[in-house]
């Protein structure tokens, strides 16, 4: 009798985690994408405002104390926010993958990336206690900044995915346009990297004390906008072929475009105004906004192999060619 009354509460438990996408998947994957975006700014913060040693020890924030001390003022606030940021995300990424249980088998794909997001949050968090034992090493900050990047990415596809049916995909654009949007995410991830390398190599380094990386900052600001242009002439390209064809993935080309706008115009003035720490911070956050709207372009450029199915042939035979 007590197994079968201890048993219900688990059954109840079960029986309330969706056995189909649902609106609390879908917000629950949007939260992610949201809050890899935002901790991307508030770890900006904690470099540009020179807290990156506010909380000087890890996982403590001060020796003996998991929160900061009255001594170390704002800066171990700004540090221990962005540390608070860090178990939020965690606790979304755990309730991505309680709420894809019960759909581990018939979506796989989502729950697979579910998981890799949660023990991204666990090795961002370790990457962060070793950029704070090493000083704020510039590569090893670069190199944080990095996998958030690669976080908001997943994170987009996951989002991405709780909309389409399970299945294999097939192109809906003609084959020279997908390999032309290959080309430029990969010239988008360059861009992106010759940025963490500038900001690497610039003056805001978190903290008084915390080194840099020696390089000339002001020849990595040229390197890092020779791809952005290239960047944007391609994406013109492609949204004009999008728009003459009359492709589905226009409106995501379109939203590209003007992130890209965005960033040139930011870039261009931090760079004239003498690189202030809010216009610095907003280019860090963009960028991740950039790499995430660049990731759905792609996502997009296919579609579940019953859409494609549906098509007439000659249109069928005009993307493929």
């Amino acid at each position: 009798m007590s197994k079968t009354v201890g048993a219900e509460p688990v059954n109840s438990i079960y029986q309330w985690l969706p056995s189909a996408i649902d609106t609390r998947i879908r917000v629950v994957a949007w939260l992610s994408l949201v809050s890899e975006i935002v901790i991307v700014g508030t770890g900006g913060a904690v470099r540009l405002t020179g807290s990156g040693l506010g909380c000087p020890t890890w996982p403590n924030c001060v020796a003996g104390s998991l929160v900061p001390s009255q001594e170390m003022g704002l800066h171990g606030v700004i540090e221990f926010a962005n540390r608070l940021m860090t178990g939020l995300i965690g606790i979304i990424a755990i309730a991505a993958v309680v709420l894809l249980w019960r759909m581990r088998k018939e979506r796989k794909d989502l729950f697979v990336l579910a998981v890799i997001l949660g023990g991204g949050v666990l090795a961002q968090a370790l990457v962060g206690g070793v950029t704070v034992l090493t000083g704020l090493n510039p590569f090893i900050v670069g190199f944080h900044f990095t996998v958030s990047l690669i976080m908001v990415c997943l994170a987009t596809v996951l989002v991405h995915r709780v909309y389409l049916a399970p299945g294999p995909r097939a192109l809906v654009v003609p084959v020279g346009f997908a390999g032309l949007a290959y080309a430029t995410s990969f010239v988008v991830a360059l861009t992106v990297m010759m940025g963490v390398l500038t900001t690497a190599s610039g003056p805001h380094s978190g903290d008084a004390a915390a080194g840099r990386t020696g390089f000339n900052a002001e020849l990595l600001q040229h390197l890092h906008a020779w791809p952005g242009y290239a960047t944007l002439v391609l994406t013109i390209v492609l949204l004009a072929a999008s728009v003459r064809s009359k492709l589905p993935v226009r409106s995501f080309i379109v939203t590209l475009l003007l992130i890209e706008l965005a960033q040139i115009a930011i870039g261009l003035l931090q760079a004239n105004l003498g690189l202030p720490p809010v216009l610095v911070g907003l280019h860090m956050v963009l960028a991740c906004v950039l790499a995430a709207a660049m990731t759905a372009v792609v996502l997009n450029l296919k579609a579940p192999a019953g859409v494609t199915a549906d098509l007439p042939a000659a249109e069928h035979e005009r993307m493929l060619g």
